[in-house]
C-alpha cells in the first residue's frame, strides 16, 4: 500500500510547505489511478477546493464535494478518484505531537474526556466556520507565495488551526479527540490494529501506524491479545471474510481482498483451513440454511 504521507513529502510537484513532521500540501489530482489503496502514519486534514474524492474506510464510505473539510485518523483507506472533474484540495498531516504540545498549552480552559475510549471511528466531517475559512486563505496565500514564511509563524498557523478548532464549539466531537490524543503518549495498539486489520500492511506499517518499533509493537501486541501479530491478524481477516461470504454479493476474489488477502489461492487453501469448507462451498451452505 502507498504511504500517503511520504508520497506527498517526496513529490517535488506538490506544493507543499514542512516543518520537522508537519506537512501542508495544495495539490491537483496526484495520483492518477481510479482507486488507490493507502496508509498514513498521522492524522490528517483534508479541505476540497475543486472536484470530488471519495475515502473507503473500515467503518465507512466518505465523500468530499468542494468546501468540504474531513478528519481522517492515522491509518488506512482506500481512495477512488473522480477523474471527470479537475481536483484540487488542502492536505495538513498533523502530528501528534504537535496536538499534545497544543492541547496541553491550553488545557485550563478544556473539559478533559477521560483517556480510555476514543471518541471518534476513522473519519470526521468538519463543520466549517469563518475562522477556519480564514485559516484556509492564508495558508494558500502562504504556499502560493514566492517566499517560504519563517518557520515561528508556520508553527503559530498550525497551533491556530488546532485551537480554533478546541475553542470554537463548532466542532466538539473532534476538539474531544483531540483531546484523547494529548492524554496518552503514543497511540492505541488496541484501537489502531482493530480499524485497519483488513488492509494488507506488513508488520512494520502496523508498528510504524502505532508510532513504535517493531520490537516494542510485537512486545505490546502479544501482551495485550495473548497471541502473536500474524496469527491473531489471520484470524480477524478470515472471520471478516466469512461475515462477507453470508452478507454480502461480492464474490470470492473481491472477498479477499477486501479481507486484506493479496493472493486468491492462499486465501481459499487458509479458509478451508479455518472452516472446513472452501468459500464458495461455505457460501452455498449458508445459503441453503438461508
Amino acid at each position: 500500500m502507498l504511504n500517503f504521507y511520504e508520497a506527498v513529502r517526496r513529490n517535488p510537484g506538490i506544493k507543499k510547505l514542512e516543518i520537522g513532521d508537519f506537512l501542508f500540501a495544495e495539490y491537483a489530482c496526484g495520483i492518477g489511478d481510479e482507486k488507490v489503496p493507502l496508509w498514513v502514519q498521522k492524522d490528517y486534514l483534508v479541505h476540497v477546493l475543486t472536484g470530488r474524492k471519495t475515502w473507503h474506510t473500515s467503518e465507512g464510505i466518505y465523500v468530499a464535494n468542494p468546501g468540504d473539510t474531513v478528519f481522517f485518523r492515522k491509518g488506512a483507506a482506500i481512495i477512488e478518484q473522480h477523474l471527470e472533474v479537475e481536483f484540487c484540495l488542502f492536505n495538513f498531516f498533523v502530528s501528534d505531537e504537535l496536538i499534545r504540545s497544543t492541547v496541553r498549552e491550553t488545557a485550563g480552559s478544556l473539559n478533559r474526556l477521560p483517556p480510555a475510549v476514543s471518541p471518534i471511528g476513522t473519519a470526521l466531517r468538519v463543520e466549517n466556520d469563518l475562522i477556519l475559512g480564514a485559516f484556509f486563505q492564508s495558508m494558500r496565500a502562504y504556499i502560493s507565495g514566492n517566499e517560504r514564511p519563517a518557520e515561528s509563524l508556520l508553527r503559530l498557523k498550525l497551533k491556530e488551526l488546532i485551537l480554533s478548532i478546541l475553542m470554537s464549539g463548532k466542532n466538539p466531537t473532534l476538539a474531544a479527540y483531540f483531546q484523547f490524543v494529548a492524554a496518552a503518549d503514543a497511540p492505541s495498539v488496541a484501537d489502531i490494529m482493530q480499524a485497519n486489520f483488513r488492509f494488507n500492511l506488513s508488520l512494520e506499517e502496523f508498528a510504524r501506524l502505532c508510532h513504535r518499533s517493531l520490537s516494542s509493537f510485537k512486545r505490546e501486541f502479544e501482551k495485550h491479545f495473548q497471541q502473536s501479530p500474524g496469527k491473531w491478524l489471520l484470524q480477524q481477516r478470515l472471520d471478516y471474510a466469512a461475515t462477507l461470504l453470508r452478507s454480502s454479493t461480492l464474490n470470492v476474489t473481491e472477498i479477499a481482498l477486501e479481507s486484506g488477502f493479496e493472493d486468491v489461492s492462499h486465501f481459499s487453501r487458509v479458509f478451508k483451513e479455518r472452516f472446513g469448507d472452501s468459500p464458495a462451498t461455505y457460501r452455498e451452505k449458508v445459503m441453503v440454511q438461508v
